[in-house]
């Protein structure tokens, strides 16, 4: 199902070479400095015969061709979620076709939102219904998801390893433990400098990506006409054939090398949503393309003339004057290629925290103008620690290379299918090729624990959710005692009241003059709108001031400070009390007409309240109502005034007694160690400690 991207829609021209600019620094690091290492990685026992050069090239030519030129920029880069790609922006579109979330919090009104509706062609409904029907359809995507998200943060760790140890393999007359200190030194120092953010992160590094294009492409001039101009006889497909009959399974090995020139190629759909469509495809095709290209079809023209260079062709074809200026400019090239990854690993996890696929980190946002960057303390510490490890451990680029090859096929293999190239990469497999599997499992461990116990947690609260009879019993108990202010208790239930409300009361008899239920809520959208983030339910009695209210993000957007957030709750909480008046009198005027109940709970709802908004439009209120919903909406100003509270529940998850070994280990052992260990809700949100009040509750699921 290929969507038309709302980026497709004609732009300036202008602008969008300006985004084309832009792109080069941002997706392009990765793919441009693989030829420092593409060849060595090919021949890891050198070459044997010079024919195999060419044959080798041709493999590396049809290779980006089929691959990022028609594969990722005019197929994949249009199956997008309104201009948003990468693994989650396909399980979230997937998930607004049909209804495959895990998590059963699901809601009328979101399909209202803008950008969320979506037409199900008539060939996709058969495929719809069945994803729906099973439940092992569910989690197979579910699982598909987090593996490439387990593959991409791999990616964030073996990137700079690799990048860095070829640039510095470059200094002649250094040993190997000489080059991996250095490599580590420099490692250390660029992710710590993550904390500083990547503000303009285009604008700063399309320059230099642009001139290390223009030098590895010149360079592949200079080598093509100065040594062999006949390696343009690979173009010729007709040598691949010739190369597999000569070398059979060491041709077929070697393909686990030239994979290696299209690393950094799925940061072309995962980067999507900061540039557009046609950007992309105008500095790839226009720019990298041709420069990529030309680097090794030079590179392949100087090994035809001295084979025994294979082990540091790249440095070694460089003209002698040129040498330092490369070394430096490379040494950047490779900074900001691990700085793209390091980058996309921090989003991705970003991402996967709103959807409860990862234990609560700490989330950064770097920079006012793009949403997307952000910095996570804990992952860039995992990361780093990561990375000193295995390049101490592997110490060579040849070994980085066969575990690289592995994650980078998985992810593209996520996105489409791969499988030739994954059989090649899978062979080096206990030549460090187990390092991205091993990686993605512990990864996927994590992450699988974290989203079931989420879920069972949520399914537990959604069986014992409390009738809002209880708010009118509470309201005639004369023993419950009125505090001043709002008290927003914060629950995972999106539907009804959560049973830990009952619970606070039993404990602290007592309920602030303003109550809301509030449920922070990930919709499978980028971008939810401040206009349509607060989706409000009036509990009844509504002279006792109760309400369910319903938060709604989307995986890109941050959550806003506590000032700001409790600013935009109340101002829509009032804004609802408004024309939920409007509603009410329209139901008084028709003889208490039956109204239909469009929030499954007995009260009003955000739908019929926005319905009467749009209609009420240049139509007069009753100036009977005025008066009741000013006074209600003073009476919050109030209670505003006299200060914010929050109540959070600490519930611990415990499986039943009667339950499984594996979901009592699951649950009593994994997801309690992940809690412990990781940042709880009060601190993911930025409750102020001095308005928090906390109550514990078992949930035995």
């Amino acid at each position: 199902m290929f969507l038309l991207s709302r980026q497709l829609v004609a732009s300036p021209p202008a602008r969008t070479l300006t985004l084309a600019f832009q792109s080069i620094g941002v997706i392009y690091g990765d793919i441009g400095t693989s030829s420092l290492y593409v060849f060595s990685s090919s021949f890891p026992e050198g070459i044997r015969h010079s024919d195999d050069v060419l044959r080798v090239l041709l493999l590396i030519i049809y290779t980006i061709v089929l691959i990022p030129m028609i594969k990722y920029v005019f197929l994949v880069l249009r199956a997008n979620d309104n201009g948003d790609g990468g693994t989650f922006a396909l399980y979230s579109l997937i998930c607004r076709y049909a209804n495959v979330s895990l998590i059963p919090n699901s809601q009328p009104e979101d399909s209202q939102l803008s950008n969320y509706k979506l037409e199900t062609p008539s060939a996709a409904r058969r495929i719809k219904e069945k994803l729906e029907k099973s439940k092992t359809a569910k989690v197979a995507l579910f699982l598909t998801t987090i593996l490439g998200t387990s593959m991409v943060i791999g990616d964030g760790v073996l990137t700079p390893c690799i990048s860095v140890i070829s640039v510095v393999s470059g200094i002649n007359g250094l040993s190997q433990d000489a080059v991996v200190y250095i490599s580590i030194i420099l490692l250390i120092a660029l992710f710590c400098g993550q904390r500083f953010g990547t503000d303009k992160v285009g604008y700063t590094f399309a320059p230099a990506i642009c001139l290390w294009l223009l030098f590895i492409s010149g360079f592949g001039a200079y080598n093509l006409f100065k040594h062999e101009t006949r390696v343009l006889r690979a173009f010729n497909p007709l040598y691949i054939v010739k190369y597999f009959q000569r070398n059979g399974h060491k041709a077929w090995i070697s393909l686990g090398g030239v994979v290696l020139c299209i690393t950094g190629t799925e940061a072309m759909f995962a980067d999507l949503g900061h540039f557009n469509v046609p950007a992309i495809q105008i500095s790839f095709s226009g720019i990298v393309f041709p420069a990529i290209l030309c680097a090794y079809i030079g590179q392949a023209a100087y090994l035809s003339k001295f084979p025994d260079h294979v082990r540091n062709t790249f440095y070694d074809s460089i003209p002698s004057p040129l040498y330092w200026p490369t070394f430096v400019v490379a040494i950047v090239a490779a900074i900001i290629a691990s700085q793209a990854m390091i980058s996309g690993a921090f989003a991705i996890v970003s991402q996967s925290l709103s959807l409860s696929c990862f234990p609560r980190v700490k989330v950064v946002h770097t920079s006012g103008k793009y949403e997307g960057q952000v910095y996570i303390p804990d992952i860039n510490y995992f990361l780093m620690i990561a990375c000193v490890i295995i390049t101490y451990g592997f110490k060579s680029t040849e070994k980085i290379a066969n575990a690289y090859g592995i994650a980078v096929v998985s992810v593209m293999l996520i996105t489409t299918s791969l499988l030739v190239y994954l059989s090649s990469v899978l062979y080096k497999f206990s030549q460090g090729g187990f390092l991205p599997l091993a990686f993605s499992l512990v990864l996927m461990i994590i992450m699988g624990t974290w989203h079931y116990s989420q879920q069972q947690r949520y399914i537990f609260e959604l069986k014992n959710k409390v009738s809002s009879v209880y708010v009118r019993d509470l309201a005639l108990n004369t023993g419950i005692k009125k505090l001043p202010g709002i008290g927003l208790l914060y629950s995972e239930l999106v539907q009804r009241i959560p049973p830990i409300f009952p619970h606070f009361v039993s404990n602290i008899p007592s309920i602030h003059s303003v109550m809301v239920m509030v449920s922070i809520k990930a919709i499978p959208i980028s971008n939810v709108s401040r206009e349509e983030r607060f989706l409000f339910r009036q509990v009844e009695p509504r002279e006792y001031n109760v309400y369910r209210c319903v938060v709604r993000y989307g995986y890109k957007d941050p959550i806003e400070e506590p000032g700001e957030f409790e600013q935009q709750l109340v101002q829509n909480l009032k804004e609802f009390v408004r024309l939920e008046h409007v509603l009410h009198n329209r139901v008084v005027e028709k003889d208490h007409e039956h109204e239909p109940d469009l929030s499954g709970e007995g009260s009003t709802s955000s739908a019929a309240i926005q319905s009467v908004s749009s209609s009420n439009k240049g139509v007069n209120i009753p100036l009977a109502v005025l008066p009741k919903a000013e006074e209600r909406m003073r009476f919050i100003d109030k209670a505003m005034e006299q200060g914010v509270f929050y109540l959070l529940g600490e519930a611990e998850v415990v499986a039943k007694k009667d339950s499984s070994l594996l979901k009592k280990i699951v649950i009593n052992y994994a997801y309690t160690f992940l809690r412990n260990n990781f940042r709880h809700g009060g601190k993911m949100l930025a409750i102020p400690q001095k308005r928090l009040l906390k109550v514990g509750m078992t949930y035995e699921v």
